[in-house]
């Protein structure tokens, strides 16, 4: 990665046009350096990979049957309360891929104050998300659970409950080896 604008004093770039931003005969701008990608501490999936295939197992159960925008605004949402830097990277691209909204994305940090984003049964998945991923009272609390099973059948129901507890493990492995965000690619993106 370079710091500084591939062009001469000029202003222009080596193949003779002025550079954006960067006025003829005026210095070129330089963008501040980025601070270093802090290294992954192990990588999960070559020293335990019977555990890593597992995984992946359970992670593509546990989707059966969701919406497919609802199970990634779901991993967000267990990725931001889980400071998971990697899992925010992914499913942020993946939900995009799969015809989120930026705005919804980025709502969902703040969900309780931009509740007008999202549907009934999304709040109700959010909510159950929240409660599952920070059991700081050592309990889903009924009413939480009782909203969420108003609008989700029981099949369903038990399949988001088992997508809200594979993310959270997702989360913990990549927490805790210091999984690299910005890296990941999408099926199917350049």
């Amino acid at each position: 990665m370079t710091t500084e604008t591939d062009t001469d004093p000029s202003g222009t770039d080596p193949s003779g046009t002025e550079s954006p931003g960067t006025a003829p005969g005026t210095e070129p701008r330089t963008e501040p350096a980025h601070a270093p990608e802090i290294p992954q501490r192990l990588n999960l999936a070559e020293h335990a990979p019977e555990v890593y295939k597992a995984m992946i197992r359970l992670d593509t159960a546990a989707k059966q049957d969701l919406d497919p925008r609802l199970h990634e605004l779901v991993k967000i949402r267990a990725s931001q309360l889980n400071h998971c830097a990697f899992c925010l990277d992914m499913h942020t691209k993946d939900a995009l891929a799969a015809g989120e909204s930026v705005e919804r994305i980025i709502q969902l940090g703040a969900w309780e104050e931009s509740r007008h984003f999202y549907t009934e049964k999304e709040l109700a998945a959010i909510e159950l998300t929240e409660a599952v991923t920070v059991l700081t009272d050592g309990f889903v609390p009924d009413e939480v659970y009782e909203r969420a099973a108003a609008h989700f059948e029981e099949r369903e129901l038990a399949q988001l409950i088992a997508a809200i507890t594979v993310i959270n493990a997702w989360n913990r492995f990549g927490v805790t080896t210091r999984m690299t965000p910005g890296h990941y690619r999408p099926a199917g993106a350049r």
